[in-house]
C-alpha cells in the first residue's frame, strides 16, 4: 500500500487534473478513462501521467480510449511515457514529453547557499521579466513557464538586466508549479539553482507542494540539487485520425 506522502499529494493533483473520477491503481495496467476537459494534455490529445508503479490516461473520446485501453494491455508501467514504446503498438501523429515530474518535502529541501540578498522580486508580468523571455528562443519560452506566473518572481540581474528568473503558478490541491529560466549567456553560473531556490522557499513558507515539471537534462539536475524528487513522468500523444 502507499504510504509516501508526496507521492500521495501528487497523485491526488493529478486525479483532480483528469476532469473526472480517476485513481491511480498499482494493479492491472494504466486507468485508462475518457476526459474531454482533462488538464492533463492539449484538447484532443491522450495524456498520460505515471506516478510510481501506477499510471492514468485520459483520452478525448470513447472510441480513442477504446483503442488505448487496448494498445496499451501488457505494456509494462516504465513504458507508458516511453514514446518509442508507445509507437511499437499504437500509431500516433505527434508527441509533447515526456516530461519527469518531480517533487519536494521541506525536510528535504537543499536551498542554495548564495540566495541571501542576491536576489530581488518582481511581480509576475515585470516588463523585465518580458524581456528576459524576448531574448531566448520561442521553444525555451514555453518550456520555462514564467510567463504564467501568479507568484512573485525571484531574479537576479547583470548591471540593470534580469538574468534569471524563477516563480511559481498556483495549481490545484495548494500545488505550486515551478518556472525557471536563464539567459542563454549565463548559463552554467548556478543562477537557475539560485533564483529556483529562492521560489521554492517562499512556496513551501506558504504550504504549497513545490512541483517541477522538465525535459532537458539541465533542469532535471536543478531540482534534484534542490532536493526534488523524481516520482515520475508526463506524456501526451497526438492519435492517428481515422
Amino acid at each position: 500500500m502507499e504510504t509516501d506522502p508526496l507521492m500521495a499529494r501528487a497523485r491526488l493533483l493529478w486525479e483532480s487534473l483528469a476532469g473526472v473520477p480517476v485513481s491511480f491503481a498499482s494493479a492491472g495496467g494504466p486507468t485508462v478513462v475518457t476526459a474531454p476537459a482533462s488538464a492533463l494534455a492539449p484538447p484532443g490529445w491522450v495524456g498520460t501521467v505515471l506516478l510510481g508503479d501506477a499510471a492514468v490516461v485520459t483520452a478525448p473520446t470513447e472510441g480513442v480510449a477504446h483503442a488505448v485501453r487496448r494498445a496499451l494491455r501488457g505494456v509494462p508501467a516504465p513504458s507508458l511515457t516511453d514514446p518509442g514504446a508507445l509507437a511499437r503498438v499504437w500509431p500516433v501523429a505527434e508527441v509533447l514529453g515526456p516530461a519527469t515530474l518531480a517533487y519536494l518535502a521541506v525536510d528535504d529541501f537543499r536551498p542554495s547557499l548564495r540566495v541571501a540578498g542576491e536576489c530581488d522580486r518582481l511581480p509576475a508580468g515585470h516588463e523585465d521579466l518580458l524581456r528576459l523571455l524576448s531574448s531566448v528562443s520561442e521553444e525555451d519560452a514555453g518550456e520555462c513557464g514564467l510567463a504564467e506566473i501568479t507568484s512573485p518572481a525571484f531574479v537576479v540581474r547583470h548591471g540593470p538586466t534580469v538574468v534569471a528568473a524563477a516563480g511559481y503558478r498556483h495549481w490545484p490541491h495548494s500545488t505550486a508549479h515551478l518556472c525557471v529560466l536563464t539567459a542563454p549567456p549565463a548559463r552554467g553560473r548556478g543562477l537557475a539553482r539560485e533564483v529556483a531556490s529562492a521560489a521554492t522557499a517562499h512556496a513551501l513558507a506558504s504550504g504549497q507542494l513545490p512541483q517541477w515539471r522538465a525535459r532537458p537534462a539541465e533542469s532535471r539536475s536543478v531540482a534534484r540539487a534542490l532536493g526534488f524528487r523524481e516520482l515520475g513522468s508526463q506524456l501526451s500523444v497526438l492519435p492517428v485520425s481515422g
